[in-house]
């Protein structure tokens, strides 16, 4: 899905597949494919791709349609009873849990219906009956669109969990959604070790601080080990030249956790409601538009460090 072009209203329907060993790009023709854009989506079971909420053409949606994978085709699924679903999603976030529970974050309605404050919701799947409820979280959060979502160890000798978001509003330190103590989720082995280091040494270069970028939001973050990795965005706190190329490392491993800014020299780097995705120990920098907010860009890119 997504817009192919700024301005238009209509989301593209298209199922892409890119493969970085090959450095293809292939089109499915995969079957009950829907238009979406400023959705989310989770990998669950291995097997299935779940989009949550997002706009349709006509209106924001809630529902749960996934992408099987061993078929090749789309599916519909079911909202079970006592399923109490957000009023409509978009430019919200979706962050895995387990295979059977996803956080969702964010505003709903549209311009004119929103509420003064966010919301989180638990999002409980089960792939094998194609079936999800939402159940509404008693907290509330900032009111925030467009932001990105994080989920990182927090430092002791018996670390829990946490849920970060980060811009979409104007404020500047990420906010805590929710929290589980140690034991609560299931750790996952590192997956890019050498990013990792690549990272560490990075950072080590340079000066932290307890400030991060102020007013960001449709930017990417992909956790890598104790690091949220941001990248890019439109930012609130200009009128021209908002749509940035900067590269903001968020590093937990220190107590308070630090902000590492480093900017970008190449302006055909500028991106927007982009995405980026790890995969095989590097960094991938996917869609979105460029400078001027409204091309969309066909390049995949690599995050590479010159230390």
């Amino acid at each position: 899905g997504g817009l192919l072009a700024g301005g238009t209203r209509e989301p593209s329907s298209d199922t892409v597949v890119f493969d970085p060993a090959r450095g293809q790009a292939v089109r499915l023709g995969s079957r009950g494919s829907p238009p979406r854009s400023h959705h989310d989506a989770a990998p669950v079971g291995g097997r299935w791709l779940c989009v949550v909420g997002g706009w349709d053409g006509s209106r924001r949606l809630a529902t749960v349609t996934a992408l099987d994978t061993e078929r090749g085709v789309w599916e519909a699924w079911t909202a079970t009873p006592g399923d109490c679903p957000p009023t409509g999603l978009s430019s919200h976030t979706c962050t895995r849990i387990s295979d059977r529970e996803l956080q969702v974050a964010g505003r709903e309605g549209g311009i004119h219906t929103q509420r003064r404050y966010g919301s989180i919701y638990t999002l409980r799947l089960d792939p094998s009956a194609r079936t999800y409820c939402y159940k509404q979280e008693g907290c509330h959060i900032a009111s925030r669109s467009g932001h990105c979502a994080a989920l990182l160890q927090t430092p002791g000798p018996h670390p829990g969990h946490q849920l970060l978001l980060f811009g979409g509003c104007n404020l500047a330190e990420p906010e805590v959604a929710r929290h589980w103590s140690h034991g609560k989720i299931k750790e996952e082995p590192p997956v890019a070790p050498h990013l990792m280091e690549q990272l560490a040494r990075l950072v080590s270069s340079g000066q932290g601080s307890q400030k991060g970028p102020h007013g960001l939001r449709h930017h990417s973050c992909s956790v890598v080990g104790p690091f949220a990795v941001l990248f890019g965005g439109e930012t609130l706190t200009r009128a021209r030249d908002t749509i940035c190329n900067d590269l903001y490392i968020y590093d937990t491993r220190t107590s308070p956790p630090l902000w590492f800014h480093f900017p970008c020299a190449d302006r055909g780097m500028k991106r927007v409601g982009h995405r980026t995705c790890l995969w095989n120990d590097q960094l991938y920098l996917v869609g979105g538009f460029g400078e001027d907010g409204r091309t969309a860009s066909p390049q995949v890119c690599i995050l590479d460090f010159l230390i």
